[in-house]
């Protein structure tokens, strides 16, 4: 192979490594998914659109132009009357213009104005739910890794059995009773290290679909991650009213006062003015007519203003209590996450400080006892599944800690 092939197959291999080393954080790729998430852009593009709509919120309406014949006869004889005089019809060129009412622009204008701020508060609601998805395949992801780290582990621990085992037998030392035993627990051992890398790709494929990203592309995340401190302030509904549901609904309910403002100057009367020129036929003099104009609803269109009105006052309480009802349901939710999140915090350490070192060391006093032929193999793989399983189920504690997390900053929305 010439030199030339060489650096570039080295730089090749330089490269993918650096590739799959490549690690993204947890707030990484919740800052992609505010970028590149359709939903995020979704929002954005309805957000752009009512702000476009409210510039035309105090145009005037177009000027209306007419133009054609004015009281003129059928007969095209009796235009020209006799002898150049006399004669009947006329021409006709028309103008007109309504003026606005100005308050009624203004209540108009504030209306439209309003809309896109409700939106806004949508889009960061669903923000954070895709961020609580995201957390919880990061997390997921997290915790399989350390699984598999255990599953390692045990994969040595049990071919050091297996081989020794051999050995031993071979030597007349040992029997058979717990060989076979190991070796079919190292064949579960590779099962679960399959199903759990299975899961791990999913996982990575969830978040490359919530980043917007393509399917297949490769990353590694970070691995550590930390349990949040939580109190009873929490429960402080000032904190629950700052979630962007509740702000969207205080945005509706200024907004149907706004819409109740604008059916209110509907019935405002608004002005105009009308100009028509008239060119005579026959020797007609040229005529004019100027009118001032006026619109006033009556009647129907002022009985349906009036019960517009009564119904956005209704529409209003409805927000109202439906507010109030999202807030009772957090705060509730918000109590029983935290009960539940303490609880699980002191199993967790529970499991840290005492239950696992313990069986690390039975483990260690079963393996040293093996060595020194005090202890037979049975005993050995017994104290090795106690800390296997109580690894594992550590892990499940740990994953399920952090998914309360997720769904108790999810409700409050903590990034």
């Amino acid at each position: 192979m010439k030199l030339k092939n060489k650096i570039l197959l080295l730089l090749l291999t330089i490269s993918s490594v650096a590739v799959a080393q490549e690690k993204k954080t947890l707030q990484q790729i919740m800052q992609t998914i505010e970028n590149q998430n359709p939903v995020a852009k979704m929002y954005d593009a309805q957000i752009r659109s009512l702000d476009e709509t409210s510039k035309g919120a105090r145009s005037w309406m177009p000027t209306d132009f007419g133009t054609g014949f004015w009281m003129t006869p059928y007969n095209p004889k009796l235009w020209k009357g006799d002898n150049g005089t006399g004669g009947m019809g006329q021409y006709l060129l028309s103008v007109q213009q309504m003026f606005p009412n100005k308050k009624k622009q203004d209540a108009e204008a504030l209306y439209m104005e309003g809309m896109s701020a409700s939106e806004k508060e949508h889009k960061r609601y669903e923000l954070y739910q895709l961020y609580a998805d995201a957390k919880k395949n990061y997390y997921g992801w997290v915790i399989i890794k350390k699984k598999i780290n255990v599953l390692n582990e045990n994969e040595k621990l049990l071919n050091f059995m297996i081989k020794d085992a051999e050995l031993r037998y071979k030597n007349g030392l040992d029997k058979l009773s717990a060989y076979y035993k190991a070796k079919a627990e190292l064949g579960n051992v590779i099962n679960q290290k399959i199903e759990l890398q299975n899961e791990m790709v999913q996982k990575r494929i969830r978040l490359n679909t919530l980043m917007n990203s393509s399917k297949l592309e490769t990353f590694d995340i970070d691995t550590s991650f930390s349990v949040r401190d939580v109190s009873a302030e929490m429960l402080d509904t000032a904190i629950l009213r700052n979630r962007s549901d509740l702000k969207a609904i205080d945005r509706d309910i200024q907004l149907t006062a706004l819409q109740q403002n604008v059916e209110r100057n509907k019935v405002k009367p608004e002005f105009g003015v009308r100009y028509e020129h008239m060119f005579g036929l026959g020797g007609m003099p040229m005529q004019y007519t100027l009118m001032g104009m006026v619109r006033i609803p009556i009647g129907r269109a002022n009985r349906a203003s009036k019960a517009n009105v009564e119904s956005l006052s209704f529409k209003t309480e409805a927000l109202q209590q439906q507010k109030q009802m999202i807030i009772n349901e957090a705060s509730g939710m918000v109590a029983g996450m935290l009960s539940e999140i303490e609880a699980k915090k002191k199993q967790v350490k529970l499991f840290e400080e005492n239950i696992i070192p313990a069986l690390q060391k039975n483990y260690q006093v079963m393996q040293l006892g093996y060595e020194q032929n005090t202890e037979q193999l049975f005993t050995l793989f017994d104290a090795w599944d106690t800390l296997n399983k109580t690894q594992f189920e550590y892990l499940n504690q740990v994953q399920q800690l952090l998914n309360m997390q997720v769904e108790l900053e999810r409700i409050l929305e903590i990034k």
